[in-house]
């Protein structure tokens, strides 16, 4: 089971990073254009927070399954990576989307809508760039 959640959490980081993307990108170029705030627009936005929920959850599930989360090793720096900096980090990321979107959600103006999701989208996105374990970290080969 573990492994398979491994698998499932590290797969699915793919397209969780590949909607944040395209919603920054959308959000921001929209923004920027001052274009109308479509219903394509809105499920891009909600599919990327139900993608950055579902890898929360997935995240959490292996945060307290894991062999890598040990409170005992924290001078070890790759268990302090997963068992502090990598979760705490996703969930700020999880909780600036989050805002984000609700924020967005009731924002009056088109534009606002966009402004406050590309905003909000970005910073998740670098924080979530930030605390992925890349390979070239040497954190666990990407995993």
């Amino acid at each position: 089971m573990y492994t398979g959640l491994v698998h499932a959490h590290s797969g699915l980081r793919w397209l969780a990073l590949v909607l944040l993307l395209a919603a920054v990108f959308v959000s921001i170029s929209r923004w920027q254009g001052n274009k109308p705030f479509t219903d394509g627009n809105r499920k891009l936005y909600l599919f990327t927070l139900i993608s950055v929920h579902l890898q929360l959850v997935l995240g959490l599930i292996l945060y307290f399954i894991s062999p890598k989360v040990n409170f005992d090793a924290l001078a070890n720096r790759v268990i302090r990576f997963y068992t502090v900096e990598h979760i705490t980090i996703m969930l700020l990321a999880i909780a600036l989307i989050t805002v984000g979107y609700s924020r967005g959600k009731r924002a009056t103006s088109d534009v606002q809508k966009h402004r406050l999701v590309g905003i909000f989208y970005a910073l998740g996105l670098a924080l979530i760039l930030a605390g992925i374990p890349w390979a070239f970290r040497g954190l666990g080969a990407g995993n």
